[in-house]
């Protein structure tokens, strides 16, 4: 007669293992998840209670039967209520409309149990028989359960516009199926299943709110186990350490993490702190929280884990960024951490482990204002947008002796930061989509400022536009260049594109399929910041750039030493015998100069000529026709 009761009682034990051995998020409402389980257990052990004293009954008194059968009844009923409470709560009601519900539930539970006890103390509710028990009391308690499900409808209906349609769908087919099992039972005289039909809504609300996000082969969670982390930790006043890694070149590529890699992180998780938990944040960025009161040797174990992270990396050897720090009350508050910590990740290099200081938040503050402003110019995509302002240094023409080329430069004027340049908003822009926006402004505003100096007799072969690898992807790219130089009515030798090399495979095909698309409107492509990273002689040779400018990294290093100076000049020259053009930029001494022009220089670009100016003050380094 208990058998269901005895399930119950494995399946919630399993539940109960299960929740103890993964990550938890622990709101309110998980708690309130916990007592529902609790409740079906004391209900399923009440139940085994009470037809194992049958066996016992000529020994026992009759009133320990009514208070058996009763309190089980009313553990039932008061499992109902709790999952109303539940839904009150996860679905966000006011305080007056859970108080309806929590009033009706209670009067409910009253009723019934007052209406039980005085049907079986009056002698026409239970019957006792031999080591069984008829439940003739059942009735009362069948009326009240029907009455909680009609509140229980009448709450989800309430609520079907706060839920996610189809978790809701989830609700309503557990709760028919559970209803119609344990009418099933009753129409046929069974009562021994009916605390399993209970066990069917918490299984539903484990497998569709609390399940365990774990990813199984990294062992990582969810960035909705980090939300719950943190409002947990902010509830409880408790102080966690994060470390975040971010590695580039899988976020970027999507590219499954190696196998050897996975188990690293695996290993680390497990190993170097107590009650540490791995999220990821997306394909290449893992965050790693630590509670720092049962960590109080936090600082050797953090040394402990970057000297070893340190080793491994010689094995997978991949770019990344470390940010180490603590949660605090401000960040907390609206569970800002990933974009704080991406913040910092716009002002760091490669390769570099970064500690949070405490001028970081103000940063942050004013990152957030310049990404606010940056989407705002993303969706109002006005070309002449006021506040995206181009600014041109002048390159020197080695062979004519004339200021005939400029870079164009951005710089951003913001209503609170004032001017903004690029090292502030352009890794930004790259990592939320805006850049290609920001191109089509600066390349149009370019267009127009040199069909201007055109009609001044002003001479002017070409500036220059630095292009994003990111935008590459984008499918309209160069529809969009090429729509921008058409209607300015300028011809498409006076621009150049300005491409640093790119080590993705899949951007290394795009680059040399959207250069060849665009060279054929006399486009010139220079090869920017050559000599800084990653440099592929082959590669480079393979794209069909005109210009390769070096890095003003290289001017440096051939000053220094003789050694230098001879790398550099033989780089120069071959690339001048395979007829690319030269270019320095970061040129700003004497010394410099007659150094690069020793070098096959085509180009002089730096400091000794002109610092960036706005693109009006252009002419007055440009001469007339």
């Amino acid at each position: 007669m208990y058998a269901g009761d005895l399930v119950v009682l494995g399946v919630c034990s399993i539940m109960l293992i299960l929740l103890f051995f993964s990550f938890k998020v622990r709101s309110r409402a998980f708690r309130m998840f916990l007592s529902l389980v609790g409740i079906l257990m004391a209900a399923a052990a009440t139940h085994v209670t009470f037809h194992t004293l049958l066996k016992y009954r000529p020994n026992l008194p009759t009133g320990l039967f009514y208070g058996f059968q009763s309190l089980y009844h009313g553990l039932l009923l008061f499992m109902l209520y709790q999952f109303a409470a539940y839904i009150c709560q996860v679905t966000g009601l006011t305080k007056e409309e859970r108080k309806v519900y929590h009033t009706i539930g209670g009067m409910l539970i009253l009723v019934v149990l007052a209406a039980e006890l005085f049907v079986n103390f009056s002698g026409s509710g239970i019957q006792l028989g031999d080591g069984a028990a008829s439940a003739g009391g059942n009735r009362i308690f069948m009326i009240g359960y029907g009455l909680f499900i009609v509140m229980l409808s009448m709450l989800m209906i309430q609520v079907r516009h706060h839920l996610y349609r189809r978790m809701m769908n989830g609700f309503y087919m557990t709760m028919v199926f559970a209803v119609a099992m344990l009418a099933i039972a009753k129409l046929n005289g069974q009562d021994s299943f009916t605390t399993a039909t209970f066990l069917f809504p918490v299984v539903a609300i484990m497998y569709l709110l609390h399940s365990n996000p774990y990813d199984a082969q990294l062992g990582s969670n969810d960035l909705r186990g980090l939300e719950g982390l943190i409002r947990y930790s902010d509830d409880k006043g408790k102080t966690y350490l994060y470390l975040s890694l971010y590695m580039r070149e899988l976020d970027e590529t999507a590219r499954q993490m190696p196998g050897d890699l996975q188990a690293i992180v695996r290993r680390f998780t497990a190993q170097y702190f107590r009650s540490s938990v791995m999220f990821r944040v997306g394909n290449g960025h893992l965050l790693m929280m630590v509670r720092k009161e049962r960590n109080p040797d936090y600082e050797a174990r953090t040394e402990a884990i970057l000297r070893a992270f340190d080793q491994e990396y010689q094995n997978f050897k991949l770019d990344y960024k470390i940010v180490i720090g603590q949660t605090t009350a401000e960040l907390n508050r609206n569970n800002e951490y990933v974009s704080f910590i991406r913040s910092i990740h716009t002002r760091i290099p490669e390769n570099t482990i970064y500690r949070v200081q405490p001028d970081d938040i103000d940063k942050f503050r004013k990152y957030e204002a310049i990404l606010h402003q940056l989407a705002d110019i993303a969706g109002q995509k006005n070309l002449d947008d006021p506040r995206v302002l181009v600014y041109c240094q002048p390159v020197l023409n080695i062979r004519t002796g004339k200021y005939d080329t400029a870079e164009a430069l951005m710089r951003l004027q913001l209503p609170e930061e004032g001017l903004v340049y690029p090292d502030r908003f352009i890794a930004l822009a790259e990592e939320n989509g805006f850049i290609h926006v920001l191109t089509e402004i600066i390349l149009h505003k370019v267009c127009k400022a040199v069909k201007a100096l055109n009609e001044e007799g002003y001479c002017i072969d070409r500036v220059s536009v630095n292009v994003s690898a990111m935008e590459l992807r984008n499918q309209h790219f160069c529809m969009d260049i090429s729509s921008i130089i058409d209607r300015s009515g300028i011809d498409g030798k006076q621009i150049a594109i300005e491409m640093t090399e790119s080590r993705n495979e899949r951007d290394f095909l795009l680059m040399k399929e959207k250069i060849a698309e665009l060279k054929q409107k006399g486009i010139t492509f220079y090869l920017d910041d050559f000599g800084t990273g990653y440099s592929n002689m082959e590669r480079i040779l393979e794209l069909p750039f005109d210009i390769i400018k070096f890095d003003r990294s290289m001017v440096v290093a051939g000053a220094q030493d003789k050694r230098s100076e001879q790398v550099l000049g033989s780089l120069a020259d071959l690339f001048a015998k395979l007829d690319y053009a030269v270019l320095f930029e970061g040129v700003e001494t004497e010394q410099d100069e007659e150094m690069c022009r020793e070098c096959c220089a085509s180009y002089l670009q730096g400091y000794k000529y002109s610092r960036p100016v706005p693109m009006e003050q252009l002419k007055e380094f440009l001469t007339k026709k």
